[in-house]
């Protein structure tokens, strides 16, 4: 298993998250995401968390698993926060 994969995704009170078998569509302030996840994966939604969970143990599906769950995070982070750049001067 990932270890990345393992952890919870924190999901803030004005996003939501909905799982429509393999879709996963995530709406926010700050506009909508669709992603389709594979087939090895299942998605768990508790209380204001997702846990992203493996069908099938196999090296690709560990793979699979940190990535695809890093990219749920990204598709919350991206809908709650707005982009913003620091720059050094």
């Amino acid at each position: 298993m990932s270890r990345i994969g393992k952890l919870p995704i924190k999901v803030p009170t004005d996003v939501d998250v909905t799982c429509n078998g393999l879709d996963i569509t995530v709406k926010g302030k700050f506009g909508t995401l669709q992603n389709t996840i594979p087939d090895i994966l299942a998605i768990e939604e508790n209380d204001g968390t997702l846990i992203v969970n493996v069908k099938n143990k196999t090296r690709n599906s560990s793979a699979l698993h940190g990535l695809y769950r890093t990219l749920i995070n990204n598709m919350v982070t991206g809908v709650s926060e707005q982009f913003q750049v620091t720059l050094n001067l």
